[in-house]
This record gives C-alpha cells, sequence and structure tokens, in this order.
C-alpha cells in the first residue's frame, strides 16, 4: 500500500462491497468481515499473523492499542483474549474503522473495543494523559520512513512505564534499521523474533 492510498480517507464499505473472512488467531475462531481497498482484504497478511503468533501473553486487563488496526485482527483478539481490557484500534482510513467496527460488534467485543481516527484520537490521548499498557501494530512502513518515524514516537511516547509495544516489520523493508534507530532516538527496542522475513520488535517506553 503506498503512501497515497494509505491516507487517503476510503469510504465505508456498502453492504454489497462486504464479504466475510473466518480466521483464527491465537486460539480464537475470528469472523471477519473485508473488503476491497482496505490492507489485505482477503486474509490475515503474513506479518500480522507472525505478530499474533509471537507477541506474548496479554495483560489480563489495561489500555491497549491496536495502531493502525485496518480492519481490526489485532484489535478484535486483543479484546478476545483480554476481556477485561480496554482497547482502542485507530488508524486514517475511514473503511478500516468502519470494518472495525463492524467486526467488533459482529465478534462480540463492543464493549472492550474503541474505534478511533488516529489524529483525534492522538489528541485525546494526550488531553486525558493516557498510557497504554500494550500497543500492537504491524506499521505500513511503505508510506515512507518520516512518516513513519513521526507515528510511531507520537504513540510510543504513549507507553505505560511498564508498558510494552510489538511491531512486526519486514527484514528487507529495513526490521533491522528500525530497531537501531528507534533505540537511539530513547526507545529501547530489540528483536524477541523473527519468522518468514519479518523481525517481531519489542520496544520499551522511552527513557
Amino acid at each position: 500500500m503506498d503512501q497515497q492510498q494509505y491516507f487517503t480517507s476510503s469510504a465505508p464499505a456498502t453492504d454489497n462491497e462486504l464479504r466475510v473472512l473466518r480466521a483464527t488467531a491465537r486460539g480464537h475462531d475470528l469472523e471477519m468481515w473485508v473488503s476491497d481497498k482496505v490492507f489485505s482484504s482477503g486474509r490475515i497478511d503474513l506479518g500480522t499473523r507472525q505478530l499474533l503468533a509471537e507477541a506474548p501473553a496479554l495483560p489480563d486487563q489495561g489500555f491497549f492499542l491496536d495502531l493502525g488496526c485496518g480492519w481490526g485482527p489485532l484489535a478484535i483478539t486483543m479484546a478476545l483474549e483480554s476481556t477485561q481490557a480496554h482497547v482502542w484500534a485507530v488508524d486514517v482510513n475511514e473503511r478500516a474503522l468502519d470494518l472495525t467496527a463492524r467486526n467488533a460488534v459482529h465478534n462480540e467485543v463492543e464493549d472492550c473495543v474503541e474505534v478511533l481516527d488516529a489524529t483525534r484520537a492522538l489528541e485525546r490521548a494526550h488531553a486525558e494523559n493516557l498510557r497504554f499498557d500494550v500497543i500492537w501494530s504491524n506499521p505500513p512502513v511503505r508510506i515512507g520512513k518520516e512518516a513513519m518515524h513521526t507515528m510511531l514516537t507520537s504513540w510510543l511516547s504513549l507507553l505505560a512505564p511498564t508498558g510494552r509495544a510489538y511491531l512486526v516489520v519486514q527484514k528487507n523493508l529495513g526490521a533491522d534499521s528500525l530497531i537501531t534507530w528507534l533505540s537511539s532516538v530513547g526507545f529501547p527496542a530489540q528483536k524477541i523474533a523473527s519468522k518468514k522475513g519479518y523481525r517481531i520488535i519489542e520496544v520499551l517506553p522511552h527513557v
């Protein structure tokens, strides 16, 4: 997905554009509404699957973030795994947000998942002094290094003191250099797994 496509707000899908995707994530059966014009609309993409497979077990409760939620596989899985958590699912794409909201209802986790436009969500987080216990993200590397760095540092700065972020990035799209850069700007980062060309990166709060 290129930068223009990622940042272009796509209108919510009409009913005849929707289709159902069934998948299993961390032992949970998902039934998800998907449509075109949202990243990986035909399946849970390989990177997200690796993050779901390798990220540590979630706390029983807390404040979680799915950064760049797409149609919601990470956010919905977070809510199913930690039923006492409050999960923010954020994206810049209107169609993605609509699909995630539909999927929260369809998978009966709408009480746990709050779906938000990323820009407004970041403003609200700062206004309310919110801190996240867990962040999961398959960040949109193809938006460009500068834009992705800005996005990541904006949200990683909101990690709770004991919080952790887990990112998945392809090795050949700069995962190792991202680890080095994050550590250089005060977010200690390390690879915790490497599978099928993807790095799973753990990031600690800013020091």
